[in-house]
């Protein structure tokens, strides 16, 4: 689950995964400098769950045209992929029939 709050000065981002898995934090981290937000402040929990709580500023000039959904679904789309590409089944994806692609 990804939620993400504006603030005065960048985002709040919160990221809960009921698994942690050995490069989720990295990909996420990845997924904020693709969108040009550094982190100025995060807590990190990835005991046996993953969870992030993270402050982020722009550093692009654009910041004005990012806004929370963009950020939102450019965070969800890197998670998902990641845990896509990490499943324990060999990383097969289904299709709506729940067969493999």
């Amino acid at each position: 689950m990804v939620t993400v709050d504006t603030l005065e000065k960048g985002f709040m981002i919160k990221i809960m995964s009921g698994k942690n898995e050995p490069g989720m934090l990295v990909c996420v981290l990845e997924a904020f400098e693709d969108l040009g937000l550094e982190v100025v402040e995060a807590r990190v929990s990835c005991t046996d769950s993953f969870s992030l709580h993270a402050i982020g500023i722009s550093n692009n000039d654009d910041a004005e045209c990012m806004d929370a959904e963009a950020v939102k679904q450019a965070v969800s789309v890197a998670v998902r992929t990641w845990s896509d590409s990490h499943d324990p089944r060999g990383g097969r994806i289904s299709d709506s029939t729940g067969k493999g692609t």
